[in-house]
């Protein structure tokens, strides 16, 4: 294990005065809905196929510069948020983002338009289209109306890499061709390219006339699927590793707690010159045949830089339920990490930033709590710990039992 020293405990914890308990919206934001944070507002960008043009990239930087606080977060569904926006700028700022193809009819189109694109599709392999199809099909007047968490996974490169990302339906190439599946269920539809999305589509219209709580998965063992989705699905394979480096289809570059200013977003988008940006689910961006990557702040170009195996939310003060500084948390303890560890620091129990079960670190207002293997919300194996013995306790515990 890694070791270094256990930096003040000033350096942690942030908020002076207690923060309640955390508020779940429910839903995420967007451009034409943004979200209040702890420093203004959250507006978010869905790429169109989750690709920007080297112009869209540079245009969203000086965006961010002109009307927000200059941060520019990656999120897990492989989005693009500005931070600190004035609501007084917000109209600006959407026509600024109109002009380069990035806002949506209406904000109901806006939150439908869930997609996550695989970043390593091929040209020619059908992709791109899939997903412009699912985009128009989900901004018609009669699509259906789904929960606004509800997500659509277009994994139709050489192999499925999205099985560990958030959907609700996934299109996916697999050894057999193309299937359309229920995240969750055992059995899908084979489908031709062209039937994808009214697959898709049919799938989501019986996901919103069914008696439901929850997301997709939550109806596993209470509901059969239609009979037109009960072909036994192949075998999935392993997720591929997907390392920062170079690659067959440019390069892969991290983004450390998936947040960058807007000069190093300019700076990429100079790199992809005439090219562009594919963003990832997994804070990273793909610089289309790329050969190399410019020096800028908040990026990671080595496989083996240990803010790899963190993942922190925002946190204070950008975030008003947090009570620690995450991402200072995480830059002190990523080095502790064994090489195929990760861990989640999150600055509530709401865990925005990693849903699932992992080594977690969470913010209270009595101090740091420790789970050794579940979300934020779990229940803690070591409470209310200090800054200046959450190091010790981390490795104790890593050292204690297998995780």
């Amino acid at each position: 294990m890694r070791t270094a020293p256990t930096p003040p405990a000033a350096n942690f914890v942030t908020t002076a005065s207690p923060v309640g308990k955390p508020s779940v919206k429910g839903w995420c934001p967007g451009a034409l809905r943004p979200m209040l944070s702890g420093d203004g507002w959250v507006v978010r960008i869905r790429p169109p196929t989750g690709r920007l043009s080297a112009a869209q990239a540079a245009g969203i930087a000086q965006l961010a510069e002109r009307h927000g606080n200059g941060l520019i977060d990656i999120t897990s569904r492989a989005n693009v948020q500005l931070r600190g926006v004035r609501e007084a700028s917000h109209a600006e700022l959407i026509d600024g983002l109109r002009a380069f193809g990035l806002i949506d009819a209406n904000a109901e189109v806006e939150a439908r338009r869930n997609i996550v694109v695989t970043p390593f599709w091929r040209a020619g392999d059908g992709t791109l289209d899939i997903a412009a199809a699912q985009a128009n099909a989900l901004a018609q007047p009669d699509a259906p109306n789904l929960p606004k968490k509800f997500g659509f996974a277009v994994d139709t490169g050489a192999q499925p890499v999205l099985q560990d990302t958030s959907a609700d339906i996934r299109i996916e190439r697999t050894a057999s061709g193309l299937f359309v599946r229920a995240d969750g269920f055992a059995t899908g539809a084979r489908v031709t390219a062209d039937e994808a999305v009214p697959a898709a589509m049919a799938l989501a219209r019986w996901y919103a006339a069914s008696p439901r709580s929850g997301r997709m998965a939550a109806l596993v063992g209470s509901q059969s699927l239609p009979d037109a989705f009960q072909t036994p699905l192949p075998p999935l394979v392993a997720v591929p590793q997907w390392q920062v480096g170079p690659n067959a289809h440019g390069w892969l570059v991290g983004i450390a707690f998936g947040q960058m200013s807007a000069q190093t977003l300019s700076a990429l988008a100079e790199c992809a010159d005439i090219n562009a940006l594919r963003i990832t689910p997994w804070r990273m961006v793909l610089i289309e045949a790329a050969h190399h990557v410019p020096e800028a702040p908040g990026l990671i170009t080595r496989a083996d830089d240990p803010l790899l195996q963190v993942v922190a939310c925002s946190g204070a003060p950008q975030c008003q339920h947090a009570t620690i500084d995450t991402r200072t948390v995480a830059r002190a303890l990523a080095p502790y990490l064994p090489a195929d560890r990760l861990l989640h620091i999150s600055g509530c129990t709401k865990g925005c930033a990693h849903p699932k079960a992992a080594l977690t670190l969470v913010g209270t207002n009595d101090g740091i709590d420790l789970i050794r293997h579940g979300t934020a919300a779990s229940t803690a194996d070591r409470c209310a710990l200090s800054a200046d013995t959450v190091a010790t306790e981390l490795q104790r515990l890593l050292h204690a039992t297998p995780i």
